[in-house]
């Protein structure tokens, strides 16, 4: 088993399912690491690295890109841009991602989580989703999304999802933390 001090969570400190893993990864004594860049919102502002306009551009995609991944068009603005250039940051450096969302039937992720979860299939992590509607955890396996009950494994990990979130999502967070560190 993992020793939470030895592990560290990346996320972007948005207010719901980002802050609630903050939140959870404090609790445990896990290290966090909120990635933001400036004239960004976030909710969450432990150990904040604040990314430069040179550091963003290193997670450019094509909104192009974007949209045919996702199945679905995105405004091409700055402000979105910027959102998934520091998503890239925090899948780069973390290995297993979770995410609080709803999958859809074309096996995206709804919102902006979508992004993060079809840039960790794209980049080949374990990628675990918290179905907010279905109320379980599923993983991205074979090219599929099969029913899971996850542990944290890795010493790096993402948390990101819905700014709306759910007591059953909560629960399914916590649960997770406990699972994976509880002796």
């Amino acid at each position: 088993m993992l020793k939470p001090q030895n592990c560290t969570l990346y996320s972007g400190g948005h207010a719901g399912a980002e802050t609630f893993f903050g939140e959870c990864a404090e609790k445990w004594g896990v290290n966090e690491v909120t990635f933001s860049y400036e004239g960004h919102d976030i909710k969450r502002s432990k150990n904040v690295v604040m990314l430069t306009d040179d550091q963003l551009r290193q997670g450019n995609v094509s909104m192009e890109i974007v949209t045919q991944h996702m199945n679905r068009r995105y405004h091409h603005s700055e402000k979105i841009q910027r959102v998934m250039q520091s998503i890239y940051h925090m899948l780069h450096k973390g290995i297993q991602v979770f995410a609080v969302g709803v999958i859809l039937e074309d096996d995206t992720v709804k919102g902006g989580t979508g992004w993060g979860v079809e840039l960790g299939k794209f980049l080949n992590r374990e990628v675990h989703v918290f179905d907010k509607e279905k109320q379980n955890w599923c993983k991205w396996e074979k090219g599929q999304w099969i029913d899971d009950d996850p542990m944290i494994k890795e010493t790096t990990f993402c948390g990101t999802g819905t700014r709306y979130l759910t007591d059953e999502a909560r629960d399914a967070i916590s649960e997770l933390f406990r699972k994976s560190f509880e002796r």
